[in-house]
């Protein structure tokens, strides 16, 4: 008996088969890939309005295009809703906030999106009033979640955070202490 469910299994392996199996054209490919970046940008643009995600960066840049890899579990931007948190850190350092850099944390202000439906990105502007300082933030966010933010403050210098897009409850960042 088991002889014959052994060779009933494997004849009829190839019915069973995945449908992946066979190719895609080039086209075919470009569609389907078009299809999932639109059904991304809805999706980001109610993440976006529930004001509740992280950007998780993996790399810095400052006004002169210098650019770091960083970690990022204690690099990032939150927002969860009227609230929101900057913080650089480093796993090398203590620093201020206890994470090897600083945490800038406080009340969101002024909030602008744009969509383009045509190159299927966002652009986000905020202003976050926080404890040592008010901040711009401008960010982009493309439809494969990919995020890039610019902060700037009272001082002429700027970074850049560059980065994914989460979902605040799918993040697993760590906030250090805020910076006085």
């Amino acid at each position: 008996m088991g002889k014959y469910f052994l060779v009933i299994f494997l004849v009829s392996l190839p019915l069973f088969s995945n449908s992946q199996d066979t190719k895609l054209s080039r086209k075919e490919r470009k569609e389907v890939r078009k299809t999932q970046m639109t059904e991304n940008f809805y999706i980001l643009d109610s993440l976006l309005n529930s004001r509740r995600f992280v950007l998780e960066a993996f790399y810095l840049k400052n006004q002169y295009g210098d650019m770091i890899s960083v970690s990022s579990m204690v690099n990032f931007i939150r927002v969860n809703g009227s609230k929101g948190v900057l913080q650089t850190g480093s796993y090398q350092s203590i620093g201020s906030n206890g994470v090897g850099g600083a945490t800038a944390e406080g009340t969101i202000g002024l909030w602008e999106i744009k969509r383009n439906v045509k190159s299927l990105t966002y652009n986000l502007r905020f202003n976050l009033l926080t404890n040592i300082g008010n901040y711009d933030v401008l960010m982009t966010v493309t439809s494969d979640n990919r995020a890039s933010a610019t902060i700037s403050g009272s001082t002429s210098g700027k970074l850049t955070w560059d980065g994914h897009l989460k979902a605040l409850d799918n993040s697993r960042v760590f906030k250090g202490q805020n910076t006085i």
